[in-house]
């Protein structure tokens, strides 16, 4: 015996399709906090589940939504064990790195926090 799929929908999702509020921004199971950060900081994730957002990135914009999915990246890095800090070090794939007063120590030369050629910020 066989049966029709009909086209109708018989299920619908409570679900808020649009959970990102322009005004107010928010990641589901994250904090998000804006604040005064260091000049040429805009955003920080932190170890404790939140992320810190300059208050100089505009609500809604384009570099808002870049710099959360950077920093979103690293929380999920920090959760699955990839990347874990201390004040006094970065632990990236099992290594640690030696970090002090907004610099980090790697393969021999100081970078500044954020740089680019840290493997962690590549991503």
């Amino acid at each position: 015996m066989g049966f029709k799929l009909g086209s109708e929908s018989r299920y619908k999702s409570n679900l808020n399709k649009n959970i990102f509020n322009k005004d107010k921004v928010s990641i589901p199971g994250i904090e998000v906090i804006r604040k005064d950060l260091e000049p040429g900081v805009d955003g920080e994730a932190n170890n404790d589940g939140t992320i810190f957002l300059s208050n100089e990135i505009k609500p809604g914009s384009k570099e808002e939504r870049k710099v959360l999915m950077h920093e979103l990246k690293h929380m999920v890095d920090m959760e699955i064990g990839r990347l874990d800090y201390t004040d006094d070090h970065v632990t990236w794939d099992g290594n640690d790195y030696k970090r002090h007063v907004g610099y980090i120590k790697f393969e021999g030369k100081w970078y500044l926090e954020g740089d680019t050629n840290l493997p962690w910020e590549k991503h």
